[in-house]
């Protein structure tokens, strides 16, 4: 009996340092997807009426499983502490909810970025060619903002860059077609991590849960 209540209080402690760390590490992914979204260098393409809806989607996904795993840690720390088989039963349900939305975000990551770069790269193109028809007004400032933005200026050749308005702290203009690839692969690459990461994690709160929850069940078939 008293090694039956030791054993539990162990697994309690143990799920509740997990649900702590899972709180945070839900503050952190909220947070990165939010600067991916709106810090980062590809939030400049939604400054105009189009914008890769594409890899958004994708950040969208990662902010709500984030703010998913706040609110889970918080009631995960509360039914370890009261002991509740309905709210350890509730825990382990939306951990595998968040599990499959993360392997979702995960294989999206690695498996669509091709979608997501070609997005990306045609609402630059369509940006480029009414510069090239009208280099006037609106369209310069737009293609400019995204030549500073990427670091690059035009698609290809010097000829190409001749008349676009480069910005000048660069010493050799890249091709922007090239570093929309290049930024959208590594962004897209760190998302799919991240999601693999937390969805492994998972495992280990379902399994922390499963057996808090038998450990619950067996002490009160004893008493």
């Amino acid at each position: 009996m008293g090694s039956g209540r030791g054993g539990m209080r162990c697994i309690k402690i143990l799920l509740f340092i997990f649900n702590l760390t899972f709180w945070l590490a839900g503050l952190a992914v909220i947070a990165f997807g939010l600067w991916l979204r709106f810090g980062g260098v590809m939030a400049d393409f939604a400054s105009d009426k189009r914008s890769p809806e594409y890899f958004f989607m994708g950040l969208y996904v990662l902010v709500g499983t984030g703010a998913l795993m706040t609110t889970v840690g918080f009631f995960g720390c509360c039914g370890a502490a009261r002991e509740s088989q309905c709210l350890i039963g509730s825990f382990f349900a939306c951990l595998l909810v968040i599990f499959a939305a993360e392997v979702t975000a995960g294989v999206f990551a690695f498996i669509g970025k091709k979608v997501a770069i070609q997005e990306a790269q045609k609402i630059y193109e369509d940006v480029y060619e009414d510069y090239m028809k009208n280099p006037v007004g609106k369209v310069n400032s737009t293609i400019y903002h995204y030549h500073s933005a990427l670091q690059c200026c035009g698609k290809g050749n010097m000829e190409q860059q001749m008349g676009l308005p480069c910005p000048e702290n660069i010493q050799k203009a890249s091709n922007c077609l090239v570093e929309i690839q290049n930024i959208i692969d590594a962004n897209l690459h760190l998302v799919g991590i991240v999601g693999i990461a937390i969805a492994g994690t998972t495992i280990f709160g379902m399994i922390f849960s499963m057996v808090l929850c038998c450990a619950i069940r067996n002490t009160r078939d004893m008493i």
